[in-house]
């Protein structure tokens, strides 16, 4: 009997996770994950799924960030109305992490479409609502680490915990129909891989002795310094104190869940030690706030304390987040999203980013075309909400934060999960990484036939003779996962055409300039 692995998402990119699990017992979903960065990638979410969610019987969730659970409102409003297997904590998450997405897909849209209607364009749609989001939450259920559940006959599943966040899992499947050397199929997927230094979160574990195993590689291409607690808090600090020595605010866009609370935890260290200057922490994400809700029930008691600091206030709605236009030194505000492309990160980006003396600290991963990205890779002018804003602001990275696991690391948890007797997929990772790692684990003696690089919406059959592959066309090729798309050029065009003709000094050059332009595209 054949099962097959199709590839809906994370496969050349590091977004949209989603595997479609075929049996003979019944369809599996493992993760249903939202796409992010470029708007290209970001399209993704409003078409159709490649597979019916009516036909899936059961959804197995890695754990709560969006990139892995964020269309499956989405999916139960296809029609998909069975169980979604989740960690207590995840399933906790999720209740506030669900609706949020659905009120943010709304006011997104209520937006844009104010913006159509005066360019006559048509309205559009949001993905989902909140109620879609809290109807989701009527499908979860709760699953404990390392005990086998059950998730249709003949199909079994067992969490292990990945040390990514709190809750996270990576997550073996066996299939008795399935035989390999007569004993039924295993797999592993191993969901985002933590490092085993995070603040909150433990080593990752997983079974060995396995037939396929599934591994993320969004790191999979660099090392990180290996560095303790004190270090990592001293180098917070550092840009802290630089930040407010500048004079003016510091910004963190920082993704709600996890990445805020770990940084709360060390300002709370720092401010207690006496080694920042007196300077008040706004948190301000509604959801954020809701999760640390949530760690602090999970949480010994001593990092539950920390996250309620007396100097860290909660931003309780819009109004009092649009007070914070008015500070213009001092402050340290915390806010999602962690890419900087939606949410109230976007207005506080927006009224700092020409200030000199403002910093932007980026904490988090920057997947290729978000607006995070573009501000790494220096750009001296940017557009939100069509506005062209001149970068002045200070842009500082700090990458000692990450709960993904580096080459290093991914390669030793792999091999600890060694014999793999039938295939290793590389996943979860842009296409520079993935091969990358593909060479590391080359280079520790696994055969090269023994790995592959699946991509979008590629389905692999898992038969006794080997993988076979059936390729598609693909929803959008792999260049345009991991890479800026044409909205990225666009914007760039118009500032880097707006910063030329300011720096002309007559208008017959700025008038010269324009008409070549438009001679160029045929609108002269």
């Amino acid at each position: 009997m054949t099962v097959s692995v199709t590839f809906c998402g994370a496969a050349g990119g590091v977004t949209g996770s989603c595997y479609l699990l075929q049996t003979d017992h019944g369809n599996i979903l493992v993760d249903c994950g939202m796409f992010q960065g470029s708007k290209t990638v970001r399209e993704l979410n409003y078409g159709p799924f490649p597979f019916e969610a009516k036909d899936v019987a059961a959804v197995l969730l890695t754990h709560a960030h969006i990139d892995h659970s964020g269309l499956l409102p989405k999916l139960v409003k296809a029609g998909f109305d069975k169980s979604i297997f989740a960690t207590d904590p995840t399933c906790d998450l999720l209740t506030y992490m669900l609706p949020d997405s659905g009120y943010i897909q709304e006011s997104e849209v209520e937006r844009l479409n104010r913006r159509n209607a005066r360019r006559g364009r048509p309205e559009v749609e949001p993905i989902y609502t909140r109620k879609d989001a809290e109807h989701t939450l009527t499908r979860l259920k709760t699953v404990d680490y390392h005990e086998w559940q059950e998730v249709l006959p003949g199909v079994g599943a067992r969490f292990w915990d990945a040390g990514h966040l709190l809750g996270s899992a990576s997550i073996e499947v066996e299939i008795a129909s399935n035989k390999v050397d007569g004993k039924p199929t295993r797999l592993l997927f191993s969901g985002d891989l933590g490092t085993g230094e995070a603040v909150f979160n433990d080593v990752p574990e997983a079974p060995s002795g396995l037939d396929y195993l599934f591994v993320e590689t969004t790191y999979g291409d660099r090392n990180r310094p290996e560095i303790s607690d004190d270090e990592r808090r001293a180098m917070l600090g550092k840009e802290v104190r630089d930040a407010l020595k500048a004079g003016g605010n510091l910004i963190v866009p920082s993704f709600a869940v996890a990445r805020t609370q770990e940084l709360l935890v060390d300002f709370a260290y720092l401010f207690n030690r006496g080694e920042l200057p007196e300077a008040n922490v706004f948190v301000d994400s509604p959801l954020a706030q809701r999760a640390t809700e949530v760690f602090a029930k999970h949480l010994d008691r001593s990092d539950a304390n920390a996250l309620s600091h007396p100097k860290f206030h909660m931003v309780p709605d819009v109004e009092a987040s649009k007070q914070l236009a008015n500070v213009t030194s001092g402050a340290i505000i915390i806010s999602a999203s962690g890419m900087c492309d939606a949410g109230r990160i976007r207005y506080h980006l927006k009224n700092n980013l020409w200030r000199p003396n403002s910093t932007v600290l980026l904490v988090g991963f920057q997947a290729a075309g978000s607006f995070g990205s573009v501000l790494q890779r220096g750009a001296k002018r940017v557009r939100i909400h069509g506005e062209e804003i001149e970068v002045r602001a200070r842009i500082r990275t700090l990458d000692v934060y990450s709960g993904h696991a580096d080459q290093e690391m991914l390669l030793r948890w792999t091999k600890d999960r060694l014999p793999v007797s039938r295939r290793i997929f590389l996943t979860h990772g842009e296409q520079g990484a993935r091969a990358a790692f593909e060479q590391a684990l080359i280079a520790q003696g696994i055969p090269a036939n023994q790995i592959s690089l699946p991509m979008l919406d590629e389905t692999v059959a898992l038969q006794k003779g080997g993988v076979k592959a059936i390729v598609p066309t693909p929803r959008i090729s792999g260049e345009e996962l991991s890479r800026d798309d044409w909205h990225n050029l666009y914007a760039g065009t118009v500032t880097a055409l707006s910063e030329k003709l300011r720096s002309l000094k007559t208008d017959t050059e700025r008038r010269d300039i324009l008409e070549k332009v438009l001679r160029d595209i045929g609108s002269v």
